[in-house]
């Protein structure tokens, strides 16, 4: 019996999310797991429930935040062509259309979700209008009609707010966040823990 996926909770916003995304599927799949990708709010999460500061309007954390990820980047071979200190996209219509994705297609949730970390870290886009959110279809594969129906339907606001809710139910506050058997990992710093976790059964 194949064990249980890994859960990770993700914010396109997040440059630590993107991070994450590019290995937790091959770290996973080391160890005979699946990665189930689901979309978060920070917004909510840090800012609403737990009365955070952004990382970037913090105090002493602001000037850390930017070296940390070149570090990281750079001993992992990664271009980010974003800046880590400019202004946030709107992360609502991608998180929208991938949360919808999950329910009405979940074949072509991953891969867009793929894509669209892609457009913002990597190329230093944004993907809000409906072009950008069609771009990100059309290089992961999934069809325009379905991005199309996921922009006009009346129940992707409430399955994205579901899953947030979820995800507050299940103690997950920041991105990337991973659970596994029940067990969580809050953080791309975390992945090493993760592998072991995994290679060990836990402890």
């Amino acid at each position: 019996m194949r064990p249980g996926p890994v859960e990770f909770w993700f914010d396109f916003i997040s440059p630590y999310g993107y991070l994450a995304s590019l290995r937790i599927d091959d770290l996973a799949a080391r160890h005979g797991r699946d990665v189930q990708w689901h979309p978060l709010l920070v917004g909510v999460t840090v800012l609403r429930v737990m009365g955070l500061k952004p990382l970037m309007d913090t105090p002493l954390k602001k000037d850390y935040v930017p070296r940390e990820i070149a570090r990281y980047a750079r001993r992992h071979g990664v271009t980010l062509r974003r800046a880590v200190h400019a202004r946030p996209m709107n992360p609502l219509p991608a998180a929208r259309a991938l949360a919808w994705l999950r329910a009405h297609a979940p074949a072509h949730a991953k891969p867009f979700a793929r894509a669209v970390f892609h457009a913002v870290w990597a190329e230093g886009g944004d993907v809000v209008e409906r072009d950008e959110l069609l771009a990100c279809a059309a290089h992961s594969g999934t069809p325009d009609a379905l991005i199309d129906q996921a922009i006009a339907a009346s129940d992707a606001g409430a399955l994205l707010r579901a899953e947030v809710q979820q995800a507050i139910g299940l103690g997950v506050f920041g991105s990337p966040f991973f659970i596994v058997d029940g067990e969580p990992f809050f953080g791309v710093d975390k992945l090493e823990l993760l592998d072991e976790w995994l290679a060990r059964g836990g402890w």
